[in-house]
């Protein structure tokens, strides 16, 4: 199937780069990426596909926990007053 595209310039030159440095087609690069980027497993939000470093961490599911201890310990130790504060 034959369809118009418009793709900026800069991404245009990046992709007619990249295709050449492996010896394909513009044709053949844009349907590979197209390719991958319509199988690529979808996430949890609409539209997203979930970077490769989340599956490496585990989406750090409970880091907003920990986040929660250390601004806690943050504000108690703010509301220490050092002696030469005091005078």
């Amino acid at each position: 199937m034959k369809t118009t595209l418009d793709i900026p310039d800069p991404l245009f030159r990046q992709a007619k780069a990249r295709a050449a440095l492996r010896g394909i087609s513009l044709r053949q690069f844009v349907s590979e990426a197209l390719e991958e980027k319509v199988t690529a497993p979808a996430s949890g939000r609409a539209g997203s596909v979930e970077p490769p470093w989340m599956r490496g961490f585990g989406a750090l599911a409970d880091l907003h926990l920990e986040t929660g201890k250390i601004e806690a310990l943050i504000a108690e130790e703010f509301e220490v007053l050092d002696e030469e504060d005091r005078s």
